[in-house]
């Protein structure tokens, strides 16, 4: 049996499990990256998922160096455990770049051109980021109303940025 005390630092641990904010903002990230992609050299789909990568690991980068120097070292001195904890905690940014990196990898398979190469990673970028914000809520406990909150304010924000894509030309 846990005491109070402890009972609330697990609640709290859980809750900090169940936040996949990073999920979201690397779908997001992804697809803004997809969507001002413009016109690539001779090798697109390389260099997409070039790009893609590069993108996802500066931005989780930055958000790892934000976290550990905007936060903790003004609390206390860091070491190699807590370091190694925050890149694990940031890790759903660079992990939500993926599925679209894999979409552009296998497109050929599908025997899309780059413009439809580019509308398969878009649309998987936006469907990770509804799927990354559903699994944040479920897990943090959320009522299934404000799981289907979550996910048609991402699926806003993803068709948002198809829009974009849309009325926006290269």
């Amino acid at each position: 049996m846990r005491r109070p005390g402890q009972a609330r630092a697990h609640q709290a641990e859980q809750r900090a499990r169940a936040d996949f904010t990073g999920g979201v903002y690397g779908s997001l990230l992804a697809a803004s990256v997809i969507l001002g992609a413009g016109s690539l050299g001779d090798f697109p789909r390389a260099e997409l998922i070039a790009l893609l990568l590069l993108t996802g690991t500066v931005f989780w980068l930055a958000h790892v160096h934000a976290k550990l120097f905007g936060e903790l070292l003004a609390e206390r001195a860091l070491n190699r455990r807590e370091v190694l904890g925050v890149c694990r905690e940031e890790w759903p940014i660079l992990r939500a770049v993926l599925p679209p990196v894999l979409a552009i990898a296998l497109s050929p398979l599908l025997r899309l051109d780059m413009r439809g190469t580019i509308w398969l990673a878009l649309c998987v970028a936006v469907v990770g980021q509804v799927g990354w914000s559903v699994r944040g809520a479920r897990q943090a406990g959320a009522s299934t109303r404000l799981v289907i909150v979550t996910a048609s304010v991402n699926l806003l924000l993803g068709l948002l940025i198809i829009a974009v894509k849309l009325f926006v030309k290269h």
